[in-house]
């Protein structure tokens, strides 16, 4: 089924809105997540509405969020975002650090109290669009990621985005998992019926899942078995995906 992409606009703020979220966070949150499905990052995009709304329901998400910046430094800044989620203050906390890039030569700023913040790209992107070098990490809530030779998940699918300005031509734009695929991206093949790749998804024996439902499920309980990190396992290089996946937990989330 083909939807118009300002329909799709239009659809998405007012289920924010109706959720409590106020109007400039709803227009920004909408418009970065159909952006994403129009980038054909379906497992990313409004598809996530559904499990927002699970969260608004278990009052773990707020709607409402308040977000307040804790540290500010000309070139370091961390923003409590109360909550709530994290697409609008992943936006506002990339924006800062650009200012502060332009202002002394580099910018960071954390983001910790937050929620799912969709395509991590996006926000690297806002740096190139300026002319300067964008690096987004995040750990994930959901923990389901294998160390190499383990059966239970220790970390989550914890991307890197990074991307760098080409004068005339379009931006360098990195954004991965470093898993072998995103979590969603089993659910968006669960939703469709469709099976799985061998080298996603292992039970706790190590023995490939295929079934997408059962694999999301597997991954979702986070008890034994999960998604194998990026490269697989330690034959194909899958200790290196593991090692980028500790890399940004400890920027993305330890700092």
């Amino acid at each position: 089924m083909l939807v118009n992409s300002v329909a799709l606009l239009q659809y998405t703020r007012c289920v924010l809105r109706a959720w409590g979220m106020p109007e400039t966070d709803a227009e920004l949150t909408a418009r970065l997540l159909v952006e994403t499905d129009l980038r054909a990052i379906d497992s990313h995009g409004v598809s996530m509405l559904a499990m927002y709304e699970g969260m608004v329901q278990k009052g773990s998400l707020n709607m409402q969020a308040q977000r307040r910046i804790e540290r500010d430094t000309p070139v370091v800044a961390l923003i409590d975002a109360d909550a709530g989620l994290g697409h609008p203050v992943a936006y506002e906390a990339m924006t800062l650090a650009c200012d502060k890039a332009i202002a002394c030569g580099l910018g960071a700023v954390g983001v910790h109290n937050s929620h799912h913040f969709g395509a991590a790209g996006l926000y690297a992107e806002l740096a190139s669009q300026r002319g300067l070098l964008g690096l987004v990490t995040s750990s994930a809530r959901t923990v389901a990621v294998l160390p190499t030779h383990g059966a239970t998940p220790m970390l989550g699918t914890n991307p890197i985005a990074f991307a760098a300005p080409a004068l005339r031509h379009p931006a360098v734009l990195l954004d991965m998992a470093t898993s072998t695929v995103a979590l969603n991206k089993v659910k968006v093949h669960a939703l469709n019926k469709l099976p799985i790749p061998a080298g996603w998804v292992v039970d706790g024996k190590g023995d490939m899942v295929l079934d997408a439902q059962r694999a999301f499920e597997l991954c979702k309980k986070q008890l034994d078995g999960g998604l194998l990190p990026l490269g697989g396992v330690s034959d194909t290089g899958g200790h290196k995906g593991y090692g980028l996946a500790l890399l940004a937990q400890l920027l993305g989330s330890t700092l």
